[in-house]
């Protein structure tokens, strides 16, 4: 029996009733299977003259204020959020069959949520947020080796988060769960963030 076929099928009158419980429960589901700590999603933005542009990061929080990310504020994917605030995030498990999407606002977290995960993170990722201007064009490897020779001179064993670097918060809107079914006949079950709280519809495959 593959893994596919001993997963139930998506219905409105069960699904949890808001989209991060649910989304929590799919999760769950994949933990055994996945690296709880390496969640990837696609992250996609759009630059103020409408430019749109899509990268793999990791999901690094989730909880009812929306989904958490860190990276270089200078970075192309910051300068999009700068000039247009919102995104669209797509989480793929095909051993599932399932995906997820989710667009809304985007918003800086606080500096200290910044700090406190910067500070968790493993020394030389720490070091290289400092060494690494983020997409930005490099001669050779040897430049980069280099600068990081520098920040591990600088800064040691104690790097500080650096003022260019931190959090971003995808606060969702609309949520969107798919479910790989027989016959193409997959269920699509799609939260819309109201006044009054979410509503949750089905829609065709």
């Amino acid at each position: 029996m593959t893994e596919r076929s001993r997963l139930k099928g998506l219905n409105r009158s069960s699904v949890r009733s808001t989209p991060i419980m649910q989304f929590m429960e799919w999760m769950e589901d994949v933990a055994h299977l996945e690296e709880p700590e390496r969640v990837p999603m696609t992250l996609a933005t759009v630059s103020k003259s409408g430019e749109p542009s899509a990268r793999i990061v990791l999901l690094k929080q989730v909880d009812d204020r929306g989904f958490v990310f860190y990276t270089n504020y200078h970075s192309p994917k910051a300068e999009d959020l700068k000039q247009n605030p919102r995104g669209a995030l797509v989480f793929h498990w095909p051993r599932q069959g399932r995906q997820v999407r989710v667009s809304g606002e985007v918003h800086k977290t606080s500096r200290r949520e910044s700090e406190i995960y910067f500070h968790s993170r493993p020394l030389g990722s720490r070091l290289s947020a400092w060494a690494s201007r983020q997409s930005e064009s490099l001669g050779n490897r040897g430049d980069l080796h280099a600068t990081m020779k520098k920040m591990v001179e600088k800064y040691g064993d104690c790097p500080p988060c650096p003022p260019f670097w931190g959090g971003y918060r995808l606060v969702p809107e609309v949520v969107e769960f798919w479910q790989c079914r027989e016959n193409r006949l997959h269920d699509r079950i799609r939260y819309i963030q109201e006044e009054k709280g979410w509503r949750i519809e089905r829609l065709n495959p």
